[in-house]
């Protein structure tokens, strides 16, 4: 074993997901007004584009970018050009989206987690799903406490070209850090979403306390995994 995956939100994260992205959302459309006073969209229109695009993303689309699908989306449904209107974007993620994070927390045992597998040698990476650009991802992790961590790859809509639970998805994100998925474990909180990288070869550690342990190799919260990591090493030969 060489690397270590950690979901986002709900693994890393504590944080309220429905609320979060009601105030997303909310936030999202404010800014974009003058954008879509100028293609003649509706606030309602917006979103539907929005979750068109989401659900592009999270469908089979080999060989593009979920930037891309989500791209084509948004120029199908309302005609905005996210590649002309990125700076727009850009700066609602730099200036607003931090900001989103007011009941966000770090969750327990996280960091300590991380920095575990980071002096174990191991290799980090942030696998959680790729519907969001980087800059978005990267203020999720400081709402976490782990902006200042130097992470082997973290898994954005720029550069991915799956979601989860796609088996794609699991061999990319341990591509980023330049290791085979039988090299790495996926710590992850969502049976459906998560555990599903154990069909390309990777261990696994859910989050939380399965009602049927059957489907996943190991359980419990993140301290008790920086516990268990170093055995998980040595046993691997590591």
């Amino acid at each position: 074993m060489r690397g270590v995956l950690f979901d986002l939100d709900g693994t890393l994260l504590d944080i309220d997901l429905p609320a979060f992205l009601d105030r997303y959302f909310d936030a999202l459309t404010q800014w974009s007004s003058p954008l879509l006073a100028e293609t003649r969209t509706t606030p309602e229109e917006f979103l539907h584009a929005i979750r068109s695009g989401t659900r592009a993303m999270m469908s089979p689309h080999a060989g593009r970018t979920n930037r891309e699908v989500f791209h084509d989306a948004l120029l199908s449904c309302i005609g905005l050009d996210l590649d002309a209107a990125w700076p727009v974007y850009e700066r609602f993620y730099r200036e607003i989206f931090p900001r989103l994070g007011e009941s966000a927390r770090p969750m327990p045992g996280a960091r300590e987690a991380v920095e575990t597998a980071l002096g174990l040698g191991l290799k980090v990476v942030v696998a959680t799903n790729p519907i969001f650009p980087l800059v978005a991802v990267q203020a999720r992790l400081a709402w976490a406490g782990l902006g200042d961590i130097p992470f082997a790859g973290i898994t954005s809509y720029e550069q991915m070209t799956a979601c989860k639970p796609h088996l794609a998805y699991f061999r990319e994100a341990a591509a980023l850090a330049g290791l085979a998925p039988h090299e790495c474990i996926m710590v992850g909180d969502d049976r459906y979403l998560d555990m599903p990288a154990s069909d390309v070869g990777m261990r696994t550690f859910y989050v939380g306390e399965p009602a049927d342990g059957g489907w996943v190799d190991l359980y419990g919260d993140l301290a008790g995994f920086a516990d268990l990591l170093p055995r998980l090493v040595t046993a691997s030969g590591g």
